[in-house]
């Protein structure tokens, strides 16, 4: 079962987490009195990290996926030897404390993703192990194992639950990621009630459905039992493991198997009662009894021995394969190589043009060569949204007798390729995004289609929260997709999508703006850029007659002019309706009217500008302007500004060709015209 330091260990944790929950009288204590034995056994023995480098590529992954048990993990993290002193535990969940309510990337050293938001966990863990196998396929050489780590999981019942959840786990067993291992908190109960009124599926059988190895612990008390069973998942090569372990949520507590432990702290009275019952000195809180704490940080020498086993046997890889250990290196540093856009390319003046999705997925094929990180692909769409990376193979389990050898371009199955088929799983594909991300070595993309990003906003706004390099490419991207109709035609995702911080919007006008967008999307190495691209062609402007298209990265800029700079009327527009405000203004010019014409593709990079910059595009005293997009216009009045205009579309759409679509809905050059006019008083 367990030794006595065992034991100790095991209590230690769980009373840091309970001391901590009602010092901040808030939190939830349930999952650290049931969950730590299994932590405590995946941690002391199997998980391979080291405290003092908590970014050491060679580590092994830990998600949290329960991330409300965020007090198991702090303490984890502070027995164990992180930079998480016990003061640190003391301020849990207060205001500039290193220990917030939920897990927190890139803010609590040693957290690999955050988590809260249940099912999103498990999700980022597909993606680590999805990452962890690409590198491992196109890096490692016989005789040369550079890339071998695991990605280790506790997931919850309301995990399992989650949507998101099931589309990775099956797509996870698809993919046969060996090297992927989940704990189950299987306790039976959630945060209202037991999951019988809830809950009753046989979990084991859905997941050995997927193609998971299922492995039962009958007591999740029983630290050998939780540690053969880890054994038995190391052991699995070609399937993912999923180890049900039955364990009793406020284990001791007076609230034991009973939902009311989830998410409230014990009380007082409730506290001591626990911690007689396990036999743990009511005095004083937050104990870490020396022989505990001595064990934990065993971690150190530990991690210190295996990273610089590591870093050994990357040295002796990068003298007999240099040119592949400096690429290695660079990506995993987040580098952009030396001359990674150096094909991009120049498209010439075309008045019927090209769509902006199909001017962007020839942009990813010239740049992809060049930058290895690039890897991603579509929720089952990609002939549609033209984001196959050509010749370069399919991410899938290498082929069997039994399978087809041919991947989508020919190129064949393999863990090396890198076009990363989702299947119909768009939240998925958004979750195993992030996961990529922060596994170090990746700038993942996923692309569907404009109306969908409505499937995958959670994980959207978490790696926003988190600030990672992903990259959405969004197709279809107005009611101009036409007969689909309004179940495919976005009318209040743009506006949507733009009210979440620290994600930037891009909708180009046309294929030279999409090439400086993919140039942007690469650079943003602090957050995620979405694309928003057209399915129908646009005219190529010429970029001799209209300004460069490398004003995008201003997020606005001057299209076109007055010929005395001192514009009467400013036209601003995004995307496909630049060229509808080109058109109108040349009218109006003819007229004798003195009109700007503005492409402000991206809000978010036009508002970081300093104010003299968006000042000279929208002169404080021109206030005739008129906003044009098909999209709703909430949001457009802060630069078509008091007095000015927004030509929108507040209502679905229909079914109908686009052009049709476009004359029924205003959008067209005279409905421009008189919009203006009117802005002028004529």
């Amino acid at each position: 079962m367990s030794s006595p330091l065992d034991q100790q260990c095991i209590n230690t944790l769980r009373f840091l987490s309970v001391d901590m929950v009602q010092q901040a009288n808030s939190g939830h204590p349930g999952l650290p009195l049931g969950a730590a034995p299994m932590a405590y056994a995946l941690w002391t023995r199997h998980l391979t990290h080291h405290p003092a480098n908590p970014q050491w590529p060679g580590r092994d992954r830990f998600v949290l996926s329960a991330g409300h048990g965020s007090a198991l993990l702090y303490s984890l993290l502070h027995t164990t030897g992180y930079d998480l002193s016990l003061d640190d535990l003391k301020q849990f969940r207060q205001w500039g404390s290193k220990t917030p309510g939920h897990p927190e990337y890139g803010h609590t050293p040693g957290v690999e993703i955050t988590t809260g938001p249940l099912g999103q966990g498990l999700a980022n863990a597909v993606g680590m192990a999805i990452g962890e196998a690409h590198l491992a396929a196109r890096y490692n050489r016989d005789g040369h194992t550079v890339i071998d780590h695991r990605t280790w999981a506790i997931v919850s019942d309301g995990d399992l639950m989650e949507g998101v959840a099931s589309e990775a786990a099956s797509l996870a067993g698809h993919l046969k990621l060996g090297k992927l291992v989940c704990l189950y908190d299987d306790n039976y109960v959630t945060l209202a009630a037991g999951t019988d009124i809830t809950f009753s599926e046989d979990r084991a059988k859905r997941f050995a459905a997927y193609g998971w190895q299922v492995i039962h612990v009958a007591d999740g008390n029983d630290v050998d039992a939780i540690s053969a069973a880890l054994d038995a998942a190391r052991t699995e090569t070609a399937r993912p493991s999923l180890i049900l372990v039955r364990t009793h949520i406020g284990f001791g507590s007076p609230e034991q198997d009973s939902f009311k432990a989830h998410g409230s702290p014990l009380g007082i009275e409730d506290v001591k009662k626990t911690k007689q019952k396990l036999g743990w000195p009511l005095e004083p809180d937050f104990l870490v009894p020396e022989a505990a704490l001595a064990h934990f940080r065993e971690a150190l020498p530990r991690g210190a021995e295996a990273e610089a086993a590591w870093n050994g046997r990357l040295d002796v890889y990068a003298k007999a394969y240099p040119d592949l250990a400096n690429e290695l290196r660079g990506r995993l540093r987040g580098e952009l190589p030396a001359g990674w856009d150096a094909e991009v390319p120049v498209f010439p003046a075309d008045a019927k043009g090209i769509a902006t999705r199909v001017a962007s997925g020839q942009v990813m094929n010239a740049i992809a060569p060049e930058l290895p990180a690039l890897f991603g692909g579509s929720a089952d769409l990609d002939s549609s949204t033209h984001t196959n990376l050509k010749g370069l193979g399919d991410f899938n389990p290498p082929a069997t007798s039994a399978q087809d050898t041919q991947g989508s371009d020919g190129a064949g199955w393999s863990y090396a390729g890198r076009n990363l088929h989702f299947g119909v799983r768009e939240h998925a594909m958004g979750a195993i995004a992030n996961g990529l991300a922060v596994h170090g070595g990746f700038v993942p993309y996923g692309s569907t289609f404009l109306i969908f990003s409505d499937y995958m906003r959670p994980a959207i706004r978490l790696a926003a929260l988190m600030g990672l390099h992903v990259i959405h490419v969004f197709t279809h991207d107005s009611i101009a997709l036409g007969e689909d109709g309004p179940t495919h035609q976005p009318v209040e995702q743009l506006a949507s999508l733009r009210a979440i911080p620290q994600l930037t919007v891009i909708r180009p006008a046309d294929a030279n703006e999409t090439a400086v967008a993919w140039k942007v999307a690469l650079q943003s190495r602090d957050r995620p850029v979405l694309l928003a691209l057209t399915r129908q062609s646009l005219p190529t402007l010429d970029r001799t007659r209209y300004a460069s298209a490398d004003g995008l990265r201003q997020g606005a800029y001057v299209l076109s002019d007055a010929k005395d700079g001192k514009p009467q009327l400013i036209l601003i527009a995004s995307g496909s309706e630049v060229a509808l405000i080109l058109a109108a203004a040349e009218q109006l010019q003819r007229e004798g009217i003195a009109v700007r014409c503005v492409s402000m593709p991206s809000w978010e990079l036009f508002d970081a500008q300093p104010q003299a910059y968006r000042d000279s595009v929208l002169p404080p005293q021109v206030t005739a302007r008129l906003a044009v997009e098909l999209g709703v216009a909430q949001g457009w009045e802060r630069y078509a500004g008091e007095r000015g205009d927004m030509l929108g579309i507040d209502r679905f759409g229909a079914s109908a060709p686009a052009d049709v679509l476009l004359r029924e809905y205003g959008f067209t050059v005279n409905n421009v015209i008189r919009r203006a006019r009117a802005l002028l008083g004529n």
